[in-house]
């Protein structure tokens, strides 16, 4: 497989990609990690250090997916506390707060066991409103994640910003890193103890194989005992995982400022729309910091020309951030918004028992893929996990009920492209670098033309359950507006739960 293209590139891809070989021949092990992210490499180095065989396979190279697109904050549940605790209870609201202060813990941990050079920082996060029906909600965070064991303050305003945050509430002991250079520290003591990795090797299917399982992958297989799908979402769920949980798109700028101009902390704005800040100093002889501030989210493939996000960020940054320079970069990431504001890891519900999911990050993915490593190496283990029932992935969606209504509904909504036009009616309309679909007959074709005039056809149709993918100007790709699956320009797999490319066409 070629080094897929993904469009925007953030910040931390400066860092050289890790390469390694595809996989070429059938080979056993313990436990096989299907995904390179923070979530796979952290469940793959917790379990060699148990001394465990493991094999851990990505369908891109190491860094290329999602971790290497995040902020990198290891903050409070997107979902608010006080909203954990009206869904969940009291108990439940505290193991959230006891897990995200673990797996950031844990972070630390072996950062310095391993000796990894990647920037970790502890440092205060502050959630904060500026609109003053913000107001009410940052009383109630208060009061539940102080019964939830959060170590906070009420506070009047953020201290050394150049604009008045109003009140707020600062959560102590948050932490930032470069989650590229981290991986790198990961892999390197993975491979220490004896763990495997094989790069562009994309794995097509888990089968049931005795008491045990085969992984099959383009050009050859894996067998193992246990298996950790740790794809940001699952490949080899076609249904069930995916109705209770949302795709989402969230937008990333990069911009300069002074040294020393912004205060070293984190920030979270409580409007809607709504922002999260922090700072990166790209060395220690640079005169200047990376102010990287993020927001602007849609559903994917629900807006075909979301570079208007970008600058609504910008705007918002320039008016607060006064000594702003030039946007240096700007990304795109996409996350899993679970259907009742908490993850799912553990046990894959639609397999046997020794298959395991990590998935519903809903923007906190440094801090719940990391916990959702510690609960699935103790499963494997067979230790007992106080949080196995609150993140147990075959829970109903009970606690969450309107909001899977809605996104559910919005999902089948979707289908109703394939009775529509087109986007256009000729090929000879869509511009250089652009795309736009095409009807024909009874079928849909994914056009794009490239900057040299080339036509690339696909069929239209999202290889995981049918729906009408569209056009992403920002990312130069087709995202599936159901469930989140992201292609390339020539149909490759950009993302899942899609697990074959989209078909060429042919056109007359």
């Amino acid at each position: 497989m070629e080094n897929l293209p993904s469009g925007s590139r953030s910040v931390w891809m400066t860092t050289a990609s890790l390469e390694f070989p595809i996989l070429q021949e059938t080979i056993e092990t313990d436990v096989c990690v299907i995904g390179g992210g923070i979530a796979g490499l952290t469940t793959a180095y917790l379990l060699s250090r148990e001394g465990k065989t493991v094999v851990l396979i990505d369908a891109m190279e190491i860094g290329k997916g999602e971790t290497g697109r995040t902020t990198a904050h290891f903050f409070p549940p997107d979902d608010r506390y006080f909203e954990i605790e009206d869904a969940f209870g009291e108990e439940k609201a505290r193991l959230v707060a006891e897990s995200f202060e673990q797996a950031t813990a844990l972070v630390e941990t072996i950062v310095k066991k391993e000796g990894i050079e990647c920037e970790f920082e502890r440092l205060s996060g502050y959630l904060f409103s500026l609109s003053p029906d913000g107001y009410a909600n940052l009383d109630k965070e208060f009061e539940a994640a102080r019964k939830a064991g959060v170590e906070l303050n009420k506070r009047d305003r953020v201290p050394g910003l150049s604009f008045d945050s109003g009140p707020c509430l600062q959560f102590r002991n948050q932490a930032q890193f470069h989650p590229l250079k981290y991986l790198n520290g990961l892999i390197r003591a993975f491979e220490r103890n004896g763990g495997i990795i094989y790069s562009r090797t994309r794995a097509l299917e888990i089968k049931s194989r005795n008491k045990t399982f085969l992984v099959k992958t383009e050009h050859g297989a894996i067998g193992a005992h246990a298996v950790v799908v740790a794809t940001n979402t699952p490949f080899n769920d076609r249904l069930v995982m995916h109705t209770k949980q949302a795709a989402y798109r969230t937008y990333v700028v990069g911009i300069r400022v002074p040294k020393g101009s912004v205060p070293r902390i984190l920030l979270w704005d409580n409007g809607d729309p709504y922002y999260y800040v922090r700072l990166t100093t790209p060395d220690e002889k640079s005169n200047h910091e990376i102010l990287i501030v993020g927001g602007a989210d849609h559903k994917v493939g629900q807006d075909e020309h979301p570079e208007h996000r970008y600058a609504e960020i910008e705007k918002w940054v320039r008016k607060h951030f006064p000594m702003a320079g030039s946007v240096d970069f700007k990304w795109s990431g996409q996350i899993m918004e679970p259907a009742d504001g908490v993850g799912y890891m553990g046990r894959n519900p639609m397999d046997f028992k020794n298959v395991y999911v990590i998935t519903g990050d809903s923007g906190n993915g440094m801090t719940h893929c990391t916990a959702g490593a510690m609960l699935v190496t103790d499963l494997i283990m067979g230790r007992k996990n106080s949080w196995l029932d609150l993140y147990d992935p075959s829970r109903s969606a009970v606690h969450g009920i309107s909001d899977f209504l809605k996104e559910l509904g919005n999902t089948m909504a979707q289908y109703s492209d394939w009775v529509k036009g087109g986007d256009v009616d000729s090929p000879e309309q869509i511009l250089p670098g652009e795309g736009a679909i095409l009807r024909r007959e009874e079928q849909k074709v994914a056009i794009y033309r490239d900057e040299g005039g080339k036509i690339h056809a696909l069929s239209a149709a999202c290889t995981h359950l049918g729906c009408v993918v569209s056009w992403n100007a920002a990312e130069t790709s087709w995202d599936c507006p159901c469930h989140g699956s992201r292609f390339s320009v020539d149909g490759q797999i950009l993302h899942g739960p899609a697990a074959t490319p989209l078909e060429a066409v042919q056109l007359d």
